[in-house]
């Protein structure tokens, strides 16, 4: 064979026969093809999570409450408040939410003569027990409780989400004052004020906050009573 036809042959042997480079590419695109759809169903796994069953209920137990006068038999988780109590199961809404962590006294109501803070306790332990939220400070649906005619004639409230704690906590002061209860601000806890100062109300009040700042009008409202000139 010729010089000329046997370089003809040799370049037409090199057009057959693919490079070893042309092969490694040629075997990484197909690779890279095959795994495509592969890692796209893989993140759309990862994308959608696992549906987790949904938790079992937890168990209710009775709470008997006397809320206002009436009778209530509750069925109410362990853990839920004596705010939530009252508000979700008894449907007595008057008692506000505000803090949840017992700084703001918004959910003030009286327990067996005793004001607390009833987003700080659980319904279940006062099971048995009588309980005096702000429906049921008026002796009747017609007649204003002496306080809250105090509240309305001394403007002692602006937005009013927390009159319904400090109309509770007023009562109760009072009452624990005629009691011969003493504060911090008693100049001498073994007797009683002659009277209720603007201090003492002010000492006795503090756990009850107004962020429209009516405290002036709160404090004249509870002396009203206190001195009975309401």
């Amino acid at each position: 064979m010729s010089p000329v036809n046997q370089h003809v042959a040799d370049a037409n042997d090199a057009a057959q026969k693919p490079s070893r480079r042309r092969f490694l590419q040629s075997a990484a695109a197909a690779a890279a093809v095959t795994a495509a759809p592969l890692a796209h169903a893989q993140q759309q796994a990862a994308a959608t999570p696992a549906v987790a069953p949904p938790p079992a209920a937890a168990p209710t137990m009775p709470v008997k409450l006397t809320i206002n006068g009436h009778p209530y038999e509750l069925q109410v988780e362990a853990r839920t408040t004596l705010l939530d109590a009252l508000r979700e199961y008894a449907g007595l809404t008057g008692t506000k939410k505000g803090c949840d962590r017992g700084q703001c006294g918004a959910c003030t109501v009286i327990v067996s003569g005793r004001r607390i803070n009833s987003c700080l306790t659980l319904a279940v332990m006062h099971d048995g027990e009588s309980v005096t939220t702000v429906e049921g400070l008026a002796p009747d649906g017609d007649t204003l409780a002496p306080i809250q005619r105090a509240f309305i004639e001394k403007d002692a409230f602006q937005c009013g989400y927390c009159t319904p704690g400090q109309l509770c906590s007023a009562t109760a002061l009072i009452a624990e004052y005629r009691a011969g209860d003493a504060s911090a601000a008693t100049a001498d806890v073994r007797f009683r004020p002659a009277q209720l100062s603007d201090d003492e109300i002010r000492e006795r009040m503090s756990g009850n906050i107004c962020r429209c700042g009516a405290y002036p009008n709160i404090v004249a409202a509870v002396k009203a009573v206190a001195s009975g000139n309401a």
